[in-house]
């Protein structure tokens, strides 16, 4: 059973710091440097549970007054193809509809737009690269 829980201690926030060095810092090749940042102490954190093992993050923060971004979305290689990156956005969107945001904004990897147009994400940009990886801006009203 999988659970999505706001992270609400410094044991699940390093669990979900632990989750995105996996996928991006090893898996990605992203800089340790680049991944760890100035906003993740004020971010809000999401991680997805099985049991006691954490399996999947992202985080949200305001950028813009009623404007979120959603960021560091991942989901550990064993656990792809479970729907559970589609489990922890509908939580995001969830958590940003209740703190009365009215748009969410990311920047999807190249490979993931589909999964993002799938959840009515458009695509606002052309590609770009952050950390060396093909990206694009997309957003959503909610």
């Amino acid at each position: 059973m999988f659970e999505v829980k706001l992270v609400t201690t410094d044991e699940d926030r390093e669990r979900a710091f632990e989750l995105r060095k996996e996928v991006f810092v090893k898996e990605q090749g992203v800089p340790l440097s680049l991944e760890l940042d100035e906003y993740d102490e004020t971010a809000t954190h999401f991680l997805v549970n099985e049991g006691e093992n954490s399996i999947a993050t992202a985080r949200l923060r305001e950028v813009e007054p009623k404007v979120g971004k959603v960021e560091r979305v991942c989901v550990l290689n064993n656990y792809r193809g479970k729907r559970l990156g589609a489990l922890i956005m509908e939580a995001v969107e969830q958590y940003a509809k209740k703190a009365a945001f009215e748009k969410l904004k990311l920047n999807a990897q190249s490979y993931a737009i589909p999964f993002y147009e799938k959840l009515d994400y458009t695509v606002t940009s052309p590609e770009f690269m952050d950390a060396g990886i093909p990206h694009r801006a997309m957003e959503k009203k909610i």
